[in-house]
Formats: structure tokens, sequence, C-alpha cells
């Protein structure tokens, strides 16, 4: 069996990647850099040209080549060795009749707990999306942001008395919208200095949130294991981390008790089964990252169904039609995909991935890419977004 070709599919607000062998399987794989999906692309038309007559069976050969050839690591290059990843362990398991997690030494689990990703522009529209997600039988929700996240256009405040209060005040009337019995999954997205974090985070100790993600920014993981030290709270990051050693470092520090690897940017399933292992080796929980599309997905369900270190895994509300990205939902895109069931994720048992991508998905779903943007603070600083 060999590679024949390698091709980015750009559908909506994704980027897939199609890996058809010379005997007809096609994988299928998905990239998470979603500021900059033509990068990716290109990305991967690149890596075709050194894979494409390899057998697509040699993975972690090719996880390996593709990481020390490039001189140049990052997101778009992380995004582009993960879609082709996952579209190998999609190969993989097809031609031999069985699901991915079977080559992952088999699921340990039957389904995968899964918390709703809430989104919301304003405070009223995130506890709104919170009571109607645990009306459907969700017993966790996330993406919570006590800074609301669609308006970036009305500056926020740069007084950390107010930013700290606001914050507080928010994680309460998501407490209060999801009962005590509730998982929250707060989410900071990187807008506080240290000392805000860590008054903030002795704000809401009593409110147990099951974590607090990404307080600070990502680059510096020594200031995170400082904050972690001090505080009672769960501490959650690693979305935006594009190499497994990033969270070597950070559990050596205990810089985080829960682990946010995404496939789609650390190098596919090869990338996320690699730090689910070191996870378990240090009693952390992993907690596969995705806001994205159906393939991440169904990829970081079979490395969670296979992994005794996974804790819970986030599910995008939009995969089931929810309007707020105006995105169509994944049964319309791919074929396969199955949606929660009160707050579970049934784990696949169908040979390799477990979805396809729709034949007329592109021609239906046309590439829409994301505007750069930023936030601003009121004295026209610019923000975290």
């Amino acid at each position: 069996m060999r590679i024949e070709s390698i091709r980015p599919v750009a559908v909506d607000r994704y980027l897939f990647v199609q890996v058809r062998t010379d005997d007809g399987i096609v994988g299928l794989g998905e990239a998470s850099a979603w500021a900059h999906h033509p990068e990716t692309a290109e990305a991967i038309r690149s890596i075709a040209e050194a894979l494409e007559g390899e057998d697509p069976r040699l993975i972690e050969r090719h996880w390996q080549f593709l990481h020390r050839a490039a001189h140049f690591r990052g997101a778009v290059l992380g995004a582009a060795i993960g879609a082709i990843d996952i579209a190998l362990w999609d190969i993989a398991g097809q031609q031999l009749g069985v699901p991915i997690h079977a080559l992952l030494g088999g699921a340990i689990r039957d389904r995968a707990r899964v918390y709703a990703h809430v989104w919301g522009s304003a405070r009223d529209e995130l506890v709104s999306g919170i009571e109607d997600a645990v009306a459907r039988g969700y017993t966790a929700v996330g993406h919570l942001s006590p800074f609301s996240d669609g308006d970036v256009v009305t500056p926020t405040s740069a007084s950390p008395t107010r930013r700290v209060a606001e914050a507080i005040d928010a994680v309460r009337a998501f407490r209060t919208a999801a009962g005590e019995s509730v998982d929250l999954c707060v989410e900071v997205h990187r807008r506080m200095t240290f000392a805000e974090a860590l008054q903030f985070l002795h704000g809401i100790q009593d409110l147990r949130p099951m974590f607090v993600e990404d307080p600070l920014t990502h680059d510096n993981i020594d200031e995170m294991a400082d904050l972690a030290a001090r505080t009672t709270v769960p501490m959650a990051t690693g979305e935006r981390f594009t190499s497994i050693w990033d969270f070597q470092m950070l559990l050596r520090r205990r810089g985080a008790e829960y682990l946010r690897p995404d496939p789609g940017l650390l190098g596919g399933i090869t990338g996320l089964h690699k730090v689910a292992v070191l996870a378990e080796a240090n009693h952390a929980g992993l907690v596969p990252h995705n806001p994205m599309g159906p393939v991440i997905t169904a990829a970081s369900l079979h490395v969670a169904a296979s992994s005794a270190a996974f804790s819970i895994q986030e599910y995008p509300e939009h995969q089931t039609g929810a309007d707020y990205f105006a995105s169509p939902p994944a049964s319309e895109i791919v074929e396969g995909a199955t949606p929660p069931v009160a707050g579970f994720l049934e784990v696949p048992r169908t040979p390799g991935l477990g979805v396809r991508l729709r034949p007329d998905a592109a021609d239906r779903f046309p590439a829409r890419r994301r505007p750069l943007r930023s936030r601003r603070f009121d004295d026209g600083g610019i923000a975290e977004l």
C-alpha cells in the first residue's frame, strides 16, 4: 500500500485533508490553526511532496520525520502534520477493519463525557446557554468566559479592580445558572495579568469550578506554575501548545492539573496519544481541546476511549446546528457523526475514524476565512482575543 495523493479540502470554516492510497482507501483528517487555513493548506501540499509514494501505515516514522525534517515548527506546520496524521490513522483502521482506538490498545470505556461548549457575546447569552445545556442533560458546561466572547468592538476595561470584580460576578452567575452539581469549565482566554488572576481565583474558590483555563498567556510556563501553586482552583492549559515537549515542561513544573492538547495543532492522534501517556504518568487529567469540526471530535474521541487519563472532552455546540457561527451541523459535512446523549458521546465501533466527508460538502459550504482581529482596552491598548 502506498500514498497516492494528499489533498487539503476547505469546507465552511474548517480545513480537512484527504489522504488517498493506491488501493482506494481515503483517510480523513482536520487542521486546527483556524486563523491560518490557507497557509496550512500550503504546508499540507508541501508535505505531500515528501509523503506521496510512502507506506501510510508507517505512522510514527512519518510523524518523526515531519517534526525533525522541518527547521521551523509552529502552529501552521503542527496543524498540517496533525491533519495528515489523523488521516493516516484513519487509513490504518479502515485497512484492518477496526476503529482507531483498537490500535491504541483498545477502549477502556464505552462512552466519553463531554462538556457543552457554550458561547455568548454577553453574560445573559452565556447564562441562557448554560441553562439550555443543563436542560438537555449535560453534566458539565464549558468555554465559559467571564469576559464574554463575541463583542470585539466595544473596548474592555483596563482597570484591574473592575475587571476582576466583573469576572468574579460572572462566574457566580454561571454557577447559579448551572446549579450546584454541574461542573463549570471556566475559560479566561489569557486575558489576565498574574495579579488579576490570583485575585480572581481566590474570589471564585467557593464556586468550585472543575478548572479555570488559560488565565495567563501560554508562553510563560513558569508563571503558570507559580499561579497554580498559590491556589486550590484546578488549572488547565495547552490548547496553543504545538509540541509534546511543552506539555512535558508544564507537568515538570506542576503548572496545571488538566491538559488541553488539540490534535489538529499538536501533531494529530499520535501527538494526542503521547500527551495522554504523559498525563497518566503524572496523574493529570486529559481534556482534549476542540472548538473546531467533527473530524477533530472523532479523533479526540478515539484517544479518550483508550486513555486512563481522560477526564472530559470539549463538544462545540455548533456541530449540532447552533447558529452562533452560522455553521452547518456536523451531519451535513460528514457521514457518521453522532451528537451527545445526556452529555456523553458513544465510542465509535466502525473501522477507522468513523466519519467520512460528504462528497458535496465543499460545494455546498464554500470556505469562509476568519478575519484576523483583536480586542482593545479602553485606553486603546491591544488585548488578548
